[in-house]
């Protein structure tokens, strides 16, 4: 990895200046590295992918205006490693045209939409913790389509089969790799 943590903290925040976007984006960190500890893969190449894969979502705002291309050319110009470069055009595979095909890129591509969910479920619970959610309260809310309409359920479906995993499997292990950073994430008491 030629960039450590801390330098990539750093460029995110030059680019991204609103809390919510910053917490969105230690989520997926968290989630990347849990699921990079599960398949013996290489946590921190996986940590970085989520931690920028929307490093210039408050320059572009959608697909529409470049999102994720844009964030890839950031990358690329920065000097980020391809694979990581690669990893943040696949997790926006309907826009950028890159489809996921390494074991990383399909769960980058999952776990964005995923980990948005799984705090939207959280932040309606009394607790909003993460602590005493189980994923049976998540599936229901799944089945509510009027809550968290800004979370593309198709993409966590698909996401899932091209991970050859059960949504259960994803679910459980999603809630378990945010605990740890529910405080910086904006969830518990």
């Amino acid at each position: 990895m030629n960039f450590t943590r801390d330098e990539s903290v750093a460029f995110f925040k030059e680019h991204n200046k609103d809390e919510m976007h910053f917490r969105h984006a230690l989520a997926v960190e968290a989630a990347m590295r849990h699921f990079a500890r599960l398949y013996g893969e290489d946590e921190e190449l996986w940590g970085l992918s989520g931690l920028l894969h929307d490093i210039d979502w408050e320059t572009t705002q959608s697909v529409e205006a470049g999102h994720p291309i844009k964030g890839g050319d950031m990358l690329r110009e920065r000097g980020y490693d391809d694979v990581v470069v690669r990893a943040v055009l696949a997790h926006g595979w309907e826009s950028s045209g890159v489809e996921p095909i390494s074991r990383m890129e399909r769960a980058l591509y999952t776990v964005d939409e995923l980990t948005g969910f799984i705090t939207a479920v959280a932040l309606v619970r009394p607790s909003r913790s993460l602590g005493d959610l189980e994923v049976k309260s998540v599936k229901k809310k799944w089945k509510d389509k009027g809550f968290a309409r800004g979370v593309d359920r198709g993409v966590i479906e698909r996401g899932a089969s091209i991970m050859d995993e059960s949504l259960d499997f994803l679910i459980e292990n999603t809630i378990e790799a945010l605990k740890p950073v529910e405080r910086e994430i904006g969830l518990g008491s």
